[in-house]
């Protein structure tokens, strides 16, 4: 036994956490939505799947957060705005989460949440692949331009207002309903909230892109932390499954990175939406156990779940390797200066 796993479950952690680490590294999100459902697929209860996973939230936020850091493109003073009112969030998520398992239902709309989360963004990234770059023609290519919804929003000068980094000016008011409605989100499902944390602070507080994807990293870093301590007090983070879902990931994350350098991100966005609605479809197989009391449901949905991040990172690493061998045909190959 390590860390209370046997060698077996460890090597699996370790294994989906290179796969987690590979594609969502690649695709520059934190992955910590896959880690709660497959936790509550695999029998765990809802609060050591959230805890846990919000332990791995902090340690993959740390990584990326100082990567941004050293390009300058991390919002410090905003996100330390928006520190109290995460903190708020995820006590209030929390706070939620354990009611609901008092009254045995945690599992079940932790479980249907999911479904609804990973199709949904399922559905985006396929409609973004279908869709071609060239519906993307009408927007700025100016990477300090912010959208005109932001533009909006800052025109209404709600008090007290504060001066960010980049010299603009926002309402407190707005900066802390982002950070606590996604510290809401975190607390209760687990997820670092990256995929509603940056387009809330692109879109409403209106910082530039840049900047906003280094100043969520560095509020899941928060969320992660803060999440995982106080789901730690309550004795539900498993430090086996944070341990070998880490280590998995950091060897990932870094192919993960690699691979930027020689596939088009376009090639494989839609094998990675198909990945999040059948892992959708994974989940729902696995509330319908519960219901129907059928194993074979549970049996399907870890093979469907594993199966499609296997798939993905298998077609990340396919690209990689044909383009690396294309370019060793006909000359030097792309190298990363960083």
């Amino acid at each position: 036994m390590v860390l209370g796993l046997g060698p077996e479950v460890l090597a699996l952690f370790v294994a989906f956490g290179f796969m987690v680490g590979v594609f969502f590294s690649f695709f520059g999100m934190g992955g910590s939505f896959l880690v709660t459902p497959t936790l509550l697929i695999l029998g765990y209860s809802a609060p050591v799947a959230v805890g846990s996973s919000m332990a791995f939230v902090f340690g993959t936020a740390v990584i990326a957060t100082l990567k941004h850091h050293d390009v300058g493109q991390v919002d410090w003073k905003l996100g330390g705005l928006m520190f109290f009112s995460i903190v708020l969030g995820i006590e209030g998520g929390k706070l939620f989460l354990f009611f609901l398992e008092a009254l045995g239902r945690a599992e079940l709309i932790v479980g249907f949440v999911y479904v609804l989360l990973l199709a949904g963004v399922g559905l985006l990234f396929v409609r973004s692949a279908l869709a071609g770059p060239d519906d993307a023609d009408g927007e700025s290519d100016d990477p300090d331009d912010i959208p005109e919804i932001a533009r909006t929003i800052k025109s209404y000068n709600i008090p007290p207002m504060v001066t960010l980094t980049d010299g603009s000016e926002a309402s407190l008011w707005t900066i802390s309903g982002v950070g606590g409605g996604v510290g809401i989100v975190s607390g209760f499902l687990g997820v670092g909230g990256g995929f509603l944390r940056m387009p809330a602070i692109y879109y409403l507080i209106g910082v530039p892109l840049a900047a906003a994807v280094g100043t969520s990293l560095f509020g899941a870093l928060m969320s992660g932390a803060v999440g995982a301590f106080t789901y730690g007090l309550d004795g539900v983070v498993d430090l086996g499954i944070v341990t070998g879902l880490l280590i998995g990931s950091a060897l990932g994350a870094r192919i993960g990175s690699a691979a930027t350098v020689y596939v088009d991100e376009d090639d494989v966005t839609i094998y990675f939406g198909v990945m999040l609605l059948l892992a959708s479809a994974a989940v729902a197989l696995g509330e319908l156990e519960s219901w129907l009391e059928m194993p074979a449901l549970d049996t399907a949905s870890f093979v469907l779940l594993i199966g499609s991040s296997m798939f993905v990172t298998a077609i990340i690493l396919y690209y990689a390797a044909k383009t690396v061998r294309a370019g060793t045909a006909s000359g030097p190959t792309p190298t990363n200066s960083g």
